[in-house]
């Protein structure tokens, strides 16, 4: 079957061909990166508006360097949540649109579990069962993960996502939008044991994470720094972001390495928007050459919101049966949990 991914929970537009023969056929996605950095954040009615006005145009040009037309599409899967609203009932309605347009099976796809599955695309992919670390500017969580949609939740974050923090500490360092990857990139050229920052719920017997704590140690250091200056140097802000990013990746790895012992699991899969972080790729993977366990990730460009990842869990709950209903649905907020499993 030929699958048709659509995925426009925020703030990316994207789209995918996914075969169940020959795999991925190739995707696109559309960043509103420059739509949305004079705000400083995600503007919710901007971005939808934008799914609008690109969806159509991406799914057929994409259909148009594969070969194939509108006809040949056996299935679609969207988005059906969590996400903003609006954001998603783009994405829902142009799905549901084509699919009975073309009498094809619809199925709404839960984002973290094609976050969470989308490891399967890469080659060496893991096999089941395994333990998940998702960990985006959403979501931070371990599952484990006995199957497709037989998922265990192992522990959370009790406030703020690793990526959100990410995200308001590059603000406090007054880095530009998107602030993730600003601070990552800076952290490159820091010092990251000049300012000792707190690893929240580090000695803690749980598998729970918090990041607030961190944030307010950052915010509270820079106040310091500046008292005797106009600004914090630059220098100061590299040191403070190569703290910040180890003492994130500390707690994650720590995480990581626990999940594991306490589930006996052989294979850990890293998914979502920081699993691209090249200095938590590289903590992990120290860990799991010390401890033993393999350590799997999606290809790169799939690690932030796609299509593709869409496309593939569709793929795998059509190919089980799954047909979606008319009217169509989405889901802003959505326990994982909740899911039924595939291939039962």
């Amino acid at each position: 079957m030929l699958i048709l991914g659509i995925e426009s929970s925020c703030d990316e537009t994207g789209v995918a061909l996914y075969d169940t023969v020959s795999g991925l056929l190739g995707h696109s996605v559309h960043s509103q990166i420059a739509l949305h950095a004079e705000y400083g954040g995600v503007v919710p009615e901007l971005a939808s508006r934008d799914h609008v006005r690109r969806l159509l145009p991406m799914i057929k040009a994409l259909l148009l360097e594969h070969g194939r037309t509108v006809r040949d599409i056996e299935g679609i899967a969207y988005t059906e949540g969590p996400g903003l609203a609006g954001a998603l009932l783009v994405g829902a309605s142009v799905g549901a649109a084509l699919g009975y347009a073309l009498t094809v099976p619809v199925v709404g796809i839960h984002h973290l579990e094609a976050h969470l599955l989308s490891p399967l695309l890469a080659r060496p992919a893991p096999d089941f069962p395994f333990v998940a670390l998702l960990v985006s500017g959403g979501h931070t969580q371990l599952m484990a993960v006995e199957g497709p949609g037989r998922y265990q939740l192992l522990g959370e974050t009790r406030d703020d996502a690793a990526g959100e923090a990410f995200d308001k500490t590059a603000k406090l360092l007054g880095l530009p939008y998107p602030g993730g990857p600003a601070l990552a990139h800076l952290a490159g050229s820091g010092d990251p044991g000049r300012f000792r920052l707190p690893r929240p719920m580090l000695d803690q017997d749980n598998l729970d994470f918090s990041f607030s704590g961190l944030k307010t140690a950052v915010a509270t250091l820079t106040e310091q720094l500046g008292a005797d200056s106009v600004e914090v140097s630059m220098r100061d802000k590299a040191d403070i972001a190569a703290g910040f990013q180890e003492a994130i990746v500390d707690v994650l790895v720590a995480r990581c390495a626990r999940a594991i012992s306490q589930t006996a699991m052989s294979q850990l899969v890293v998914a979502g928007g920081v699993g691209a972080n090249r200095r938590l790729r590289e903590r992990i993977d120290a860990a799991g050459k010390k401890a033993g366990f393999r350590v799997f990730y999606p290809p790169v460009e799939l690690c932030t919101d796609n299509g593709a990842m869409i496309a593939f869990a569709g793929a795998m709950r059509i190919s089980q049966g799954a047909r979606g209903a008319l009217p169509f649905n989405v889901r802003p907020r959505w326990e994982l949990g909740s899911l039924s499993a595939i291939g039962r």
